[in-house]
């Protein structure tokens, strides 16, 4: 009942931010120029997935960056990564670099194993060191996926908050972060919020994605600590339209 009565909460705070900063963005409308915070913590939510209780949209990947020590990335930076190429890319526009965002990748991997498609995308897991054959032979390859990646991940509604902290393990994003996504996860608990039947994570090789029901990795099996709410709060409170 507890992690319910927080769940709610989480979901309500979500809903002042939408308010806050009139409405969730998709990345395909999303560019440089708005005017982001310095640093934060980004959700991304899904069409179609929605809350048992409520209908409101759920959940499916929470993050933030930078956490190392001395880090310069932006929260924009961040959230780049995910987007990928644009149309004025030369060689590969609207395609992406999986192996610079988890998201695209974990997306990608399931997208392999819905359709069938390891023999395409032999390296798709691989790490650029692993790979003995030419990198521009590689993206060439991957490019069709790359681009399914991106029409994906750019149509996922997505809120932000403003936290601007010190890069730290310790940060207070990376607090907000980790507690957001245990509390979340279904992952070896009781399920709240059910995952539809279509969700394409589904399909993901991970257990800790199919059955927490996000495409994260890190945190789905901790125990979270009621009181981020509050700080989610205090960062909802501080947050402006970009």
């Amino acid at each position: 009942m507890a992690r319910r009565n927080d769940l709610d909460r989480f979901y309500d705070l979500l809903d002042d931010l939408a308010h806050r900063v009139g409405g969730t963005r998709k990345l395909k409308n999303s560019t440089g120029y708005m005017d982001w915070p310095d640093r934060g913590v980004y959700f991304f939510l899904e069409p179609g997935e929605t809350r048992d209780s409520t209908g409101q949209l759920r959940v499916t990947r929470v993050g933030t960056h930078g956490v190392s020590e001395g880090s310069s990335t932006s929260l924009w930076d961040r959230l780049k990564q995910h987007y990928g190429t644009g149309s004025g890319s030369s060689d590969h526009p609207h395609g992406g670099n999986h192996r610079g965002s988890v998201y695209r990748k974990r997306v990608g991997e399931a997208i392999i194993e819905k359709h069938d498609l390891t023999d395409d995308y032999p390296d798709w897991d691989e790490r650029w060191s692993s790979i003995g054959r030419e990198r521009s032979v590689v993206r060439d390859e991957e490019y069709i996926l790359e681009r399914r990646v991106s029409t994906y991940v750019r149509e996922q509604p997505f809120l932000w908050v403003n936290l601007d902290d010190e890069p730290s393990a310790d940060s207070d994003r990376a607090y907000l972060e980790r507690n957001a996504i245990a509390l979340l996860s279904n992952f070896e608990k009781r399920s709240i919020d059910s995952r539809g039947d279509g969700w394409l994570g589904r399909y993901s090789r991970s257990r800790e994605i199919r059955d927490a029901g996000l495409w994260n990795v890190n945190h789905v099996g901790e125990r979270y600590e009621s009181g981020f709410l509050d700080l989610l709060e205090t960062a909802v409170d501080d947050t402006t339209p970009s």
